[in-house]
């Protein structure tokens, strides 16, 4: 007792700083199974570990085993460029709670120095049963200047016409680039399911989305206090047009930003959503459940 109280004293902040690199306890279960339409696995075991301290064996199934006891019983994994897609093809294909969607992030396509190489290795794992998307591909005018804009152009075409060719649905990343991406759709047509990942708009451009019939994918910044926006643009998209998703391990909602992402942290976001739009909670558990079977099912 006495050594124990003779050691230094942990500050607030030295604290605060310890606990931003763990894993949030586990929030309520949602009363209704739902899924993850977009999650980063292979980034959040060797970014962040595992959550809740499964066996570091299997990782992955770990993983879903924190988030199926919450309520959260399916995964889309969601690749960034040729390794991570061809991971998440493999993973799919063991883990039955998981789909994968394969891509060359935005910021990938500008990197590569041979893009159509890449661009057919994409196309190869399209082609695999357990993928269901192409994606997470786009406009990203955040983080890419204007001279690597013309490659980040030439890739979101391209996988717009593989979504079109394997029916895939087309996941979409969109920073500081609303009507860009929309003209590009406009000149390649849209397939037939277009989700728009991590949806960043306003009233005004999700009210567009909705109309052309595409699918709003709301992740944890519409809980953040500065998303005045963007809860208004989750309160007009209809139930049936509505995804929800972690981008884990980023986007970690409230009360916990800035702590390390997973799925199994995506009842909070959906009771927010609840809140903000007036949806009963059981009702928008049925709907997004509903919703992520027809856009990627079935499982």
């Amino acid at each position: 007792m006495l050594a124990a109280m003779s050691e230094p004293t942990e500050t607030r902040k030295q604290r605060a700083a310890r606990r931003a690199g763990e894993f949030p306890p586990a929030p309520e279960a949602l009363p209704r199974p739902v899924l993850d339409s977009h999650t980063h696995l292979d980034i959040t075991v060797s970014e962040a570990g595992v959550p809740g301290g499964g066996p570091a064996d299997d990782p992955v199934a770990a993983a879903i085993e924190v988030a199926a006891a919450v309520g959260v019983d399916r995964l889309v994994q969601v690749g960034v460029d040729v390794a991570s897609s061809r991971w998440g093809a493999d993973v799919a294909e063991k883990y039955p709670a998981v789909l994968a969607t394969v891509a060359l992030h935005p910021n990938e396509a500008p990197r590569l120095a041979d893009l159509d190489e890449a661009l057919r290795e994409i196309e190869a794992l399209a082609a695999r049963d357990r993928v269901r998307g192409v994606g997470e591909t786009g406009l990203d005018f955040f983080r890419t200047g204007d001279e690597g804009r013309g490659a980040q152009e030439e890739s979101f075409r391209a996988h717009i016409a593989i979504a079109k060719r394997y029916g895939r649905a087309l996941v979409i990343h969109d920073r500081d680039a609303h009507a860009d991406v929309l003209r590009v759709l406009d000149d390649e047509g849209a397939p037939d399911t277009v989700v728009l990942h991590c949806f960043s708009g306003d009233a005004d451009f999700a009210a567009e989305c909705v109309r052309r019939g595409y699918l709003l994918s709301f992740a944890g910044t519409v809980t953040f206090g500065s998303a005045g926006a963007l809860r208004e643009a989750a309160a007009l998209t209809p139930l049936d047009q509505m995804l929800v998703e972690t981008d884990a391990p980023y986007l970690t909602p409230m009360p916990h930003r800035g702590r390390p992402n997973a799925s199994y942290l995506i009842p909070l976001t959906v009771r927010f959503l609840a809140d903000t739009t007036g949806a009963d909670l059981d009702e928008l558990c049925a709907a997004i459940s509903a919703t992520g079977d027809r856009v990627f099912g079935p499982w």
